[in-house]
């Protein structure tokens, strides 16, 4: 009975460890896959940034 419950307890120790190992290389490919669209370099624009009104008024006179 003894030998038994070890073996069981082991088995799924190792279950819970290779569910572990697999979530973590699907993270990793998550992570560091290309996200852009493939067939050249990625667009990118200009990027403005655009105070609220007021905002920056009130900023300067205090």
């Amino acid at each position: 009975m003894a030998g038994d419950a070890g073996s069981r307890a082991t088995r799924e120790l190792l279950l819970v460890l290779a569910v572990a190992a697999a979530g973590l290389a699907l993270a990793m490919v998550a992570a560091f896959a290309p996200w852009h669209p493939a067939g050249g370099p990625a667009r990118s624009g200009l990027v403005e940034v655009h105070s609220p009104s007021g905002q920056a008024d009130e900023a300067t006179v205090g």
